[in-house]
């Protein structure tokens, strides 16, 4: 990973959906970690035409933090994000993507300086508008549907469309926190040290599912799946 150095985060980006129809979904939990972080510095987002999206500050001097979640929809993700850099001036080496991940079980979080999208259509998006692939994304896990390859493309989009279970919810809370604290820590130690955290961490809920010896994503064990919306993409 090249280490970027602490203090030199700007814009945090969460990816996901817009409106209550996807609320709460697998792939909106971009937007829930930067909901939970607004709400607990009490500001509200507020929409930003010139950058197709929601958007609000959060801290003051160097610890401020510009917050955006585009309205876009998944798949032109990538429009609010070059807009938003534009706007304000900013290089996308202080950008910070949260994204969701499939391919990380639930109570995984995985942080990289760079990457290339991994079929994530809001990553490839991203790195269309922004002309390269060296933007720093956290992936947080959201598991897969099933672990056969065949039954996990048929039930991708129902999937990563659908809501955490409620069995499910402890762990999306203790991923969620770390996140927050995740983000406290780039800011100041930057993002070595904070991956050396992040990438190791696993949500004390599932680990002890695992441990009792239910699947670390309980989704996967369900042959049940919902209609999945036309529209957007994961």
């Amino acid at each position: 990973m090249t280490a970027s150095p602490a203090g030199s985060l700007q814009l945090l980006v969460g990816l996901g959906n817009p409106g209550d129809k996807y609320a709460g979904t697998r792939h909106n939990v971009g937007f829930m970690a930067l909901e939970r972080l607004a709400a607990a510095a009490g500001v509200p987002f507020k929409n930003q035409a010139k950058l197709q999206g929601l958007f609000c500050e959060v801290g003051q001097g160097a610890s401020r933090l510009r917050l955006l979640m585009p309205q876009t929809f998944m798949n032109e993700s990538g429009r609010s994000i070059r807009a938003a850099l534009d706007w304000y001036g900013l290089e996308p080496g202080q950008l910070l993507l949260l994204v969701d991940d499939m391919d990380l079980p639930l109570g995984r979080l995985r942080l990289r300086a760079s990457g290339s999208a991994g079929g994530h259509n809001g990553l490839r998006s991203t790195i269309a508008h922004l002309g390269g692939q060296d933007f720093a994304r956290l992936r947080i896990g959201i598991g897969a549907p099933s672990a056969n390859p065949v039954e996990r493309k048929e039930r991708t989009i129902s999937h990563v469309l659908g809501r955490f279970q409620a069995a499910e919810q402890p762990i999306l809370a203790e991923v969620l926190a770390e996140v927050i604290s995740g983000i406290d820590l780039i800011q100041r130690l930057g993002l070595e040290r904070a991956a050396n955290r992040l990438n190791s961490f696993v949500a004390p809920s599932a680990a002890k599912l695992v441990g009792a010896g239910a699947p670390a994503n309980p989704q996967a064990s369900s042959t049940a799946s919902s209609p999945a919306p036309s529209r957007p993409s994961p």
